[in-house]
């Protein structure tokens, strides 16, 4: 079940955090959530990512009760993509939402699976080594990169996704302007990601979780600074409006932003070139 939003909005940029604090024993790596365009930021944010590679599979089937899965289906099915075509997920983690991808498009189709974090792309490998058979997936090439300078020349892909990627990247319209650089005319994007709900009321309740389910979890798993990060990089997120907005600056033709049930805590950005 979703619910629909077509309104555009102008972008906000938040103002710059102070300097990453660290303890005695490492550096207490945060992301800077509070930042966006900034290189520092980009850097700390590979290290987390690269740090949380092991658990992060796990944390998100308990922290999502799974439905991480139905969300991600459902980014995969917004871009249209059929047997033959070309993908690219970029952002792509451990790969789930690439894996998704190359069931789509068959083996006669190819995916791309992009990420600047290292480790996170050597479980993505080790994940396509391990699924089972019966699925007749498309080849899949893991590749480390730049979702602001993505390595690939114009109109080289019929869809293309970023599942829980936009809200880290320093560049937010620069990605969105790649993403669609790289897209075939007509082809469809499929942005997912946690919902900075233009209600207080459901960011009152996505803070409360966050707060006190999710990051006592990540605790448990020896990876709470990471998982602090969530709550104020989704404070900094652009809302569902200024992301169609931003979408159509970028040069798609058009963009609609969808709230995700239960409870509408994500959203998923689709455009067509």
């Amino acid at each position: 079940t979703t619910t629909t939003t077509t309104t555009t909005t102008t972008t906000t940029t938040a103002a710059p955090a102070g300097p990453t604090k660290t303890s005695s024993d490492k550096p207490t790596v945060t992301g800077r959530p509070e930042e966006q365009f900034s290189d520092a930021a980009a850097s700390e944010r590979q290290t987390l990512f690269n740090d949380i590679a092991p658990v992060y599979d796990q944390l998100n089937d308990l922290l999502s009760l799974g439905l991480h899965r139905v969300w991600k289906r459902a980014a995969v099915k917004w871009t249209g993509v059929r047997p033959g075509d070309r993908a690219i997920d970029v952002c792509c983690g451990s790969g789930d939402v690439a894996l998704r991808l190359a069931d789509a498009v068959g083996p006669s189709g190819e995916v791309v699976g992009l990420d600047f974090a290292a480790a996170q792309l050597r479980v993505a490998a080790e994940k396509e080594a391990a699924h089972p058979t019966g699925y007749a997936l498309s080849p899949i090439v893991w590749q480390q990169g730049d979702a602001l300078a993505l390595p690939h020349p114009d109109g080289a892909f019929d869809g293309a996704t970023i599942g829980y990627g936009l809200r880290n990247v320093s560049d937010v319209p620069l990605a969105l302007s790649e993403l669609c650089r790289v897209l075939k005319p007509g082809g469809k994007a499929a942005v997912l990601d946690f919902n900075n709900a233009v209600d207080p009321n459901l960011n009152f309740a996505q803070g409360f979780v966050l707060d006190n389910v999710v990051v006592p979890v990540a605790e448990l798993n020896g990876v709470a600074a990471e998982y602090r990060y969530l709550r104020p990089s989704i404070e900094r997120y652009p809302k569902g409006p200024e992301l169609v907005q931003l979408a159509v600056d970028a040069g798609f033709s058009s963009a609609t932003f969808y709230e995700l049930e239960p409870a509408r805590l994500m959203g998923c950005l689709v455009c067509v070139k």
